[in-house]
């Protein structure tokens, strides 16, 4: 058994993989090399960000599943992949403390209007303004995966009201008022103080947060999207913003990254932009290694792996996240 890795792992991470298949050969490609080795992978997990012959891998017939080291996956479910009987399985949540503290950070900092204040302490101004809370306010989360459900729990001591959407809208979590499917996205965009992005990008995802949903959400409402930058029209996002529709936003993504050089996002008014770093955490490589190792021995042993992915839809069903 062949295993090629493609996310930053250390010596240590590369043993502990080996203890679960002490057999195997393991490949430490890194983006160097990860379109060379990966035709002969039998066990894929990291997340290239270099192009990679995916058809030349679907036709060589080796590789069985690809372990994503993202909780997106437009990285790998390409048409040649979603038509193949490899497994995919993701890192859904593997990063939902990190990601959920980044969003209630960014939050906090459009609420108690940081940016504003900090633009005042370099021009040496000390001057009061008005703020906002985000205790009590309704908030929405569009998509109640390992993030969406790990960032309803973090919001409880804020008292918050939460309405939710999602894919499949079971298991509703007592501290969430509200689940419901994807048609319930009218009812947070026209409800919620505060509307957070937690959707995989899927082709019913694309542009979900156009200039027709930014114009029905209730007005002077904060945007926030820590999951993936296409779900919004930056250009229609750069427009309420300007005309006061929304009162503020921010985004730890953005639909082409780093934003282009004429982007409007750059000269958005109450616009913050963090550079992809939510998930980002001095445990980050060792978490994902401990999922890896997991679902590796679940492999071995042929029992279920978790996050295994509906390639049609884009994402784990609930079962098995």
């Amino acid at each position: 058994m062949r295993i090629v890795l493609c996310y930053p792992v250390e010596p240590r991470h590369v043993e502990q993989i080996q203890a679960i298949a002490p057999d195997a050969t393991i490949v430490d490609a890194g983006q160097e090399r990860v379109a060379e080795e990966l035709p002969e992978a039998d066990i894929f997990c990291g997340h290239p960000k270099v192009p990679v012959p995916w058809e030349q891998v679907v036709s060589r017939g080796r590789l069985r599943w690809i372990q994503s080291s993202a909780a997106g996956l437009d990285h790998c479910l390409v048409p040649p992949i979603v038509g193949s009987d490899i497994t995919v399985t993701s890192a859904s949540g593997v990063l939902a403390d990190q990601v959920s503290e980044h969003a209630i950070g960014l939050a906090i900092a459009c609420t108690r209007r940081l940016p504003l204040f900090l633009a005042q302490q370099a021009a040496r101004e000390f001057v009061r303004r008005p703020t906002r809370d985000l205790t009590d306010a309704t908030v929405g989360i569009v998509g109640l995966g390992g993030v969406g459900r790990r960032l309803a729990e973090m919001l409880v001591p804020f008292r918050v009201r939460i309405l939710a959407t999602d894919w499949f809208p079971v298991r509703k979590p007592a501290h969430v008022d509200f689940l419901g499917g994807p048609e319930s996205l009218p009812k947070l965009l026209a409800e919620a103080d505060v509307l957070f992005l937690s959707a995989p990008l899927t082709d019913q995802t694309r542009g979900m947060i156009d200039g027709k949903a930014l114009a029905a959400m209730k007005r002077g409402a904060i945007l926030v999207n820590m999951a993936r930058g296409p779900l919004v029209d930056e250009h229609a996002l750069a427009a309420a913003l300007s005309s006061g529709q929304l009162d503020s936003a921010a985004l730890d993504v953005t639909p082409q990254e780093p934003p282009a050089a004429d982007s409007p996002l750059w000269t958005a008014p109450r616009l913050i932009i963090t550079p992809h770093v939510a998930g980002q955490s001095a445990r980050r490589i060792d978490a994902m290694t401990d999922f890896f190792c997991d679902n590796l021995e679940r492999y071995v042993r042929g029992g279920t792996l978790r996050n295994r992915v509906d390639k049609r839809l884009g994402f784990p069903e609930p079962e098995d996240a």
